[in-house]
C-alpha cells in the first residue's frame, strides 16, 4: 500500500512576487505587501481567508537586509487575523522550512489557508553600508559563527564554498569551463525573464574573464544580493481544487541532514545534501528521470553541482561533465535547470525564487522560458540548512 505522507495532502494554491530591485526605491514592507497580495489574489482568496502566516526566518533587525520583514508586519499591513502564525530559525531546513511548517499546520487541521513569505533587502543594506558583510553582522558587530570567520577575512560565504570547490576540482578534475556552465546557463535563462536583475547573456569567455573572488570561484559563480519578496498560499488539496489554478500538489519533501556538512565537514566534496535528497525520493514513487524541470540552489555554482549529484541526476564526481557545454540543462535539454536565471542572475531570493519558478513552470506561465509539457518540478535550497521538494501538476 502506498503510504500517504503528510505533504501529499497539501497544494500550492497561489504565488506572488514583487518587482526585484538592486537596490529598491521603496520599502521592504512595500515589496512584501505587493508579493503577498499577489499570492492571495492568485489563489482566488481574500485576505480574510488567510488564517495561517509563516515566514523564513522572521524579522532580523541587524541592518544587513537579510530579513527585514516579519509576520507581525504583514499581519498588520494586510489586516490579517491568523489563528496560527510563526517563523522558522536560521538553524532549520533551509529557506524551505517555512513551507514545511505550513504543510504540517494544514495537515494537523489547525488552518485552511497559509500565507508563506520571504523578503530580502540586502541590496539596499549593501548600498548603505558600502560593505561586503553578509547576514552575520554589520561593519560594527559580528555574531554567531561569523565571529570565527570574520577575523580571517571570510566576511562572506564565498571563501567557505571555495574550499569545497577546490577540493572537488582536486578529486574529480572539475574544470573552470564546467563550473562556468552553471553561470552561463543561468544568464541565458535570465535573458528570458523580465523580472531578473541581470539579463544580458554571457559566454564562457566572459565567465573566464570575470574577476576571481575566492579561488576557484569567480564573480559569476556568486549569487546577486537584491531587494524583493516572494509569497505562496498553501491549502489542503481538497480546498485547493476549488481555486482558479490547476492543482499543484506537493508530492514529496526532504529535510534530513547527514553528519558533517558545512559546519563540520568530513568530506569536502559534499555538504550533506544526500540525506535530504534520499528522504525526498523515499516519499515518492517518482524517480529523477521523471523530473521535467529543476530549480536547483545556486547560492554559488559549486552548490548546484553538489545538489545535482545528491539528487541522483548523475553519479558522484560526474556533475561537471553533466553540465559541460550547457546542453543537458538548457530549455530543451534533458534537465532544464534554473529557468528564471536562478540566484546567479535573477537575484538572491534565498531559495524562494526557485520554488516560485517551479510553480510558474507547472502552470505554464513562463512564456519564452517555458519548458514544454512540464508536469513534475523539483526545487531545492540551502547549503547549511537543506530542503528539497517535488511538485506535481494534476
Amino acid at each position: 500500500m502506498r503510504r500517504l505522507y503528510s505533504e501529499k495532502q497539501v497544494a500550492i494554491r497561489g504565488v506572488g512576487q514583487s518587482k526585484i530591485y538592486r537596490p529598491a526605491k521603496v520599502s521592504a514592507l512595500r515589496l512584501t505587501v505587493d508579493a503577498c497580495r499577489a499570492a492571495i489574489a492568485d489563489a482566488g482568496l481574500r485576505p480574510a481567508d488567510i488564517d495561517g502566516l509563516v515566514s523564513y526566518p522572521g524579522a532580523a533587525d541587524n541592518a544587513t537586509g537579510f530579513s527585514p520583514v516579519g509576520v507581525h508586519d504583514v499581519r498588520l499591513a494586510l489586516a490579517l487575523e491568523p489563528t496560527w502564525y510563526g517563523s522558522t530559525a536560521l538553524d532549520s531546513a533551509g529557506q524551505m522550512s517555512a513551507l514545511f511548517m505550513a504543510i504540517h499546520a494544514l495537515v494537523a487541521g489547525t488552518v485552511r489557508n497559509v500565507l508563506v513569505f520571504r523578503t530580502t533587502a540586502e541590496a539596499s543594506a549593501r548600498a548603505r553600508q558600502r560593505s561586503a558583510m553578509a547576514w552575520g553582522g554589520s561593519e560594527d558587530r559580528v555574531y554567531g559563527m561569523w565571529q570565527w570567520a570574520s577575523p580571517f577575512g571570510a566576511i562572506s560565504p564565498a571563501p567557505w564554498y571555495a574550499m569545497f570547490a577546490m577540493r572537488y576540482e582536486h578529486e574529480y578534475g572539475l574544470t573552470p569551463g564546467q563550473l562556468g556552465a552553471v553561470a552561463v546557463n543561468g544568464r541565458a535563462m535570465a535573458s528570458k525573464n523580465p523580472n531578473a536583475i541581470y539579463r544580458e547573456p554571457i559566454g564562457l569567455d566572459d565567465y573566464l574573464a570575470s574577476r576571481m573572488i575566492a579561488s576557484p570561484l569567480r564573480l559569476y559563480d556568486c549569487d546577486v544580493p537584491v531587494d524583493g519578496s516572494t509569497a505562496f498560499v498553501l491549502s489542503r488539496v481538497d480546498d485547493a481544487k476549488s481555486g482558479p489554478n490547476p492543482l499543484l500538489r506537493i508530492e514529496a519533501i526532504g529535510s534530513a541532514f547527514s553528519t558533517g556538512g558545512l559546519r563540520q565537514p568530513t568530506d569536502m566534496t559534499s555538504f550533506g545534501a544526500e540525506a535530504a535528497a534520499a528522504m525526498m525520493w523515499a516519499r515518492t514513487e517518482l524517480k529523477p528521470r521523471d523530473v521535467h524541470v529543476a530549480q536547483i540552489y545556486d547560492g554559488f555554482s559549486i552548490l548546484t553541482l553538489h545538489w545535482i549529484e545528491a539528487l541522483g541526476f548523475c553519479g558522484r564526481g560526474e556533475a561537471g561533465s553533466f553540465v559541460e557545454g550547457g546542453r543537458r540543462i538548457s530549455l530543451d535539454g534533458e534537465l532544464p535547470m534554473n529557468t528564471s536565471g536562478g540566484q546567479l542572475s535573477a537575484g538572491r531570493l534565498h531559495g524562494f525564487g526557485h520554488t516560485y519558478e517551479a510553480c510558474l513552470q507547472l502552470w505554464g506561465r513562463c512564456e519564452m522560458r517555458q519548458v514544454e509539457g512540464a508536469k513534475v518540478a523539483l526545487a531545492c535550497n540551502g547549503a547549511y540548512g537543506l530542503g528539497c521538494m517535488l511538485l506535481v501538476r494534476e
